[in-house]
């Protein structure tokens, strides 16, 4: 009966604990991570596109990856540009030339977007070339980048509160064998 009371006693702070962090309202964020995808294998004027983002606040990143249509090749004069547009129209568009990349084994471009608040953004991709060209239009919600450094410190702090409680546990299990031993 002894070892049960106190069992419960230990237990009753962490089920406590527990409960009121499941009950604590937390707002839902949109992403914070790798790049995601928009859209994929879309045929675009002379070509097959892929469109991902990591929509940061601050700078926002786009890639747009470009294979050749079946039998077909990619056009050496091709542009890409992304123009980006608050969906509140608070802003005008602005548009901004994506930089071609070859280095990975396919063709790749890559755009810098300026993103000055978290909210919804409309997205237009545009590719032209001699061959021809296309839009596509998409959306996207512009997210905080992170804890920066600290954000190591931030993702740890349930796992440390883990092995904390645990050390805790088992040094209050030591001290209550001995007391038991001495008696």
């Amino acid at each position: 009966m002894i070892g049960r009371s106190h069992r419960s006693d230990a237990a009753l702070p962490a089920l406590l604990l527990l409960m009121l962090w499941l009950m604590m309202p937390i707002p839902a964020q949109a992403h914070n991570g790798p790049p995601f995808p928009l859209f994929e294998k879309r045929v675009m004027g002379p070509c097959v596109v892929a469109l991902w983002t990591h929509p940061d606040i601050g700078t926002g990143t786009f890639y747009v990856f470009v294979d050749p249509p079946a039998g077909g090749a990619i056009p050496s004069d091709l542009k890409v540009q992304i123009a980006v547009q608050p969906e509140s129209g608070r802003l005008p568009e602005k548009t901004y030339a994506a930089e071609r990349d070859d280095s990975g084994g396919q063709l790749q471009y890559k755009a810098l977007v300026d993103f000055d608040r978290d909210e919804f953004w409309r997205v237009r991709l545009t590719v032209q070339s001699s061959a021809g060209g296309a839009e596509a239009l998409s959306r996207v919600e512009a997210t905080p980048t992170g804890f920066g450094k600290w954000d190591l410190l931030f993702f740890a702090l349930p796992f440390l509160a883990v092995a904390f409680l645990w050390f805790r546990g088992i040094s209050r299990r030591r001290t209550r064998v001995k007391h038991a031993q001495a008696a």
